[in-house]
């Protein structure tokens, strides 16, 4: 047998081997590490907001009906989604998982889970089914040309409704056509701290409004056990028609503010009859 023949057909196949995988670039950014557990730091947007005449009252009716007992324009006391941007308050904890591909913002909080697409795509042409999240498509920046990746910078569009900012029901435009832009940053300094810069173009608003949101990193040094968050168990608040009610503790139906009027029993038969 001929050793060195042997030898050099499989040094060359080594080679080729070599040659035909990804290699990475020594200057290409790497992404950060953003393990752990993510928290939020208020659930609350700033006030006054920068409202139109028109949204301004419906916003003030809605503050009214709360004084009332009722839930105002909020919509999520159904257990509807928040959407975007108020899901980014992160009402649960975080889990930020990052790919080339694709960064998943995972909230276990009423479908509060996000992708954001950093695989280059642009948005289609055709028409795409609007959600309360949106569709996110992020680039990740190097800012300050360190070789790591310190900025997600993101657009949201194609969303659905009803929507509001807050728990408050600063009120978002009926016509859903609203655009949110992040800039979710790490301070290489502050590893167990990211900022969220959002800016929301909304016809509610007269300008765009940007708002920056804190998020904070658990400091526990032991297995992460995620837990499960179901809006629906143990709601006790009803709504029928345009009523919210709410459920007492013996399984009654109660009214939820002063002089409620009681749900219209029209297909119930009367008792005795």
């Amino acid at each position: 047998m001929n050793h060195n023949n042997t030898f050099g057909a499989l040094a060359f196949v080594a080679a080729l081997a070599a040659s035909l995988m990804p290699v990475r670039a020594a200057d290409e950014p790497k992404y950060p590490d953003l393990r752990g557990e993510w928290h939020g730091t208020g659930n609350r947007w700033p006030k006054p907001a920068p409202l139109t005449p028109e949204y301004q009252a419906v916003f003030e009716a809605g503050l009214a009906e709360q004084e009332r007992g009722g839930q105002g324009n909020t919509p999520t006391f159904t257990c509807l989604p928040p959407g975007m941007p108020r899901q980014m308050n992160v009402y649960e904890p975080m889990e930020i998982i990052v790919t080339p591909q694709t960064t998943y913002l995972w909230i276990e909080h009423v479908h509060d889970s996000r992708r954001i697409y950093t695989d280059g795509r642009d948005w289609p042409k055709e028409e795409i089914d609007p959600s309360f999240r949106g569709q996110s498509i992020g680039k990740w920046l190097d800012t300050d040309g360190d070789g790591l990746y310190d900025t997600l910078a993101v657009e949201t569009r194609h969303l659905k409704g009803p929507r509001t900012f807050d728990s408050t029901g600063i009120p978002m435009h009926a016509d859903n056509n609203t655009v949110v832009k992040e800039r979710i940053f790490w301070d290489k300094n502050k590893p167990n701290e990211l900022r969220n810069e959002i800016t929301t173009i909304d016809n509610a608003l007269t300008r765009p409004w940007t708002i920056t949101k804190v998020y904070r990193r658990s400091q526990d040094k032991g297995p992460i056990w995620w837990r499960e968050s179901i809006c629906a168990e143990n709601n006790s608040l009803v709504r029928i028609g345009t009523e919210v009610y709410y459920t007492s503790a013996d399984g009654l139906l109660m009214p939820a503010k002063k002089d409620q009027p009681p749900p219209d029993l029209r297909y119930f038969n009367k008792a005795g009859k």
